[in-house]
Order: structure tokens, then sequence, then C-alpha cells
């Protein structure tokens, strides 16, 4: 019987939790020890990798001191063509790094599942060169298969890579020929939300609470999101609408 599309999807998050369970408990580790030294995660990706950096960003039960690390001009929402060379341009990542200025205890997260445009291999490759770890999430199966835009791949330059294990192509229907399905949202989201999963029971072993996004939904939330937004406005602007959005994408 040919596999269907939900049992691939979840043979996919077993092999990614058998491969790569280490790696994201030890990158919760270091999310945490940034955390606890008043350190800021910055998370960074392009196109639909954005979607991830939306999922760790202002988030109920996300952790409050991340801060987006990005161009407008990946967002594919506005221009789709764009964003596309936007990503395939030397020079933006490195300016995305200058303007972001992360350094010691921060931590850098950088979303791409082939890992082989430009802009996130600069970006993670300017924050090690900055002294801030880097957390790859990526997948080295589609890195050795996408074209080669750059000398280096993202997970050249990390200190720890989780890897999603996204087929080249991303899609994964119908299994005898794949064109349609894409799981590198669904992988990735998981693996994130195992990391969370992993620095909370971490946090418990270490006795300290992290500071955590609460639902405006639920009573008591928006209490909560004020204290976090005092705390963290004025070293994430993009919390209160005050960061700078204008681009440095060349046309």
């Amino acid at each position: 019987m040919p596999e269907v599309f939900p049992e691939r999807v979840r043979a996919l998050l077993d092999e990614l939790d058998a491969r790569s369970a280490k790696a994201i408990s030890t990158a919760a580790g270091l999310l945490l020890d940034a955390v606890e030294a008043d350190g800021i995660v910055h998370v960074a990706g392009a196109g639909h990798s954005l979607a991830l950096v939306f999922e760790t960003f202002y988030r109920a039960g996300g952790l409050a001191p991340v801060r987006p690390m990005w161009d407008p001009a990946v967002l594919p929402l506005r221009d789709a063509l764009r964003s596309t060379r936007a990503e395939r341009q030397e020079g933006l990542g490195r300016t995305v790094v200058r303007a972001a200025a992360p350094a010691p205890p921060d931590v850098a997260v950088v979303f791409s599942t082939s890992g082989r445009n430009p802009y996130p291999v600069e970006i993670a490759q300017e924050c090690a060169a900055l002294g801030v770890p880097v957390i790859a999430v990526t997948s080295p199966r589609a890195s050795v298969r996408a074209a080669a835009r750059t000398e280096t791949m993202l997970a050249d330059h990390a200190t720890v890579v989780i890897d999603t294990g996204v087929p080249p192509g991303d899609v994964v229907h119908p299994a005898e020929a794949p064109r349609t399905a894409a799981v590198s949202t669904i992988l990735a989201s998981y693996a994130w939300s195992r990391l969370l999963a992993d620095l909370d029971d971490l946090a418990g072993e270490r006795g300290v609470e992290p500071p955590r996004w609460v639902s405006a939904n639920v009573p008591g939330g928006d209490a909560v999101n004020r204290g976090l937004l005092e705390r963290y406005r004025h070293r994430v602007p993009e919390l209160t609408g005050a960061a700078e959005v204008l681009s440095s994408f060349r046309q």
C-alpha cells in the first residue's frame, strides 16, 4: 500500500526526534544560558522561513527576549520575486547583523532549509565572528542538493545544528514522485516547540523562571505581557513599532 501523507509526516517527525534530540537539548541550554545572563535571542530567516521567525516572536508561551533580525525585502507578501532576489544578494545579511548589533551573551537562531543563500549564511557568519553562538535550524540533506550560491553553508557557521531532515525540494507527496505538500514549516516549527519544552524542563532543574509571553486571551495575560513589554521594549524595538523598517536591499 502506498505511503500516505500523514504517515510520511509522522515518520519525518520521528526521524527528527531520533536524529536531533541531542542538538535540540544543547540549543535549549544555550538559550537558557543567554536568557539567564539577560541576553537577547536574535532570530532570522527569509522567504517562507520567516514563518518560523513569527513562531519565535511575541508568541504565547514563547520567550520574551526575542528580537527578529531581518530586512523587509525578504518578506514575500508584498513582492515575492523581490524577496527571492534579496536573500540571494551578497552583503544584505551582513548589513542586517550590523543593524541588530548582537553581542554576548546574546544568541542567534537562523532558520533556512537549504542554507545556501547569502542572506542566512552571512547572518550566521557575522554573528559567529562577533562571538554570538548560532543555532542553525536547517536541512543538510537539502543543502547538498541546493544551488550553491555561497562558498559555505549555514551549518558551517553554527554552534549547534538542528537537522530538520527536510528532503531536497521540500515536497513529499506523492511518495513515488513528490510534487506537493511541503514539510519544512511543519518540521522546523516542531523542532522549535520541542526546544522550548526542553528549555522549560531545564529551567525547572535550575530553579529559574524564563520570561515568557502569556496568551492575551486568558485571564491575567495582558498584565503579564505589559510587564514584559516594559522590560524589553527598548532592547526589542519591534515590540512597539520603534524599529527602523527601511530596507537595505538594492534592486
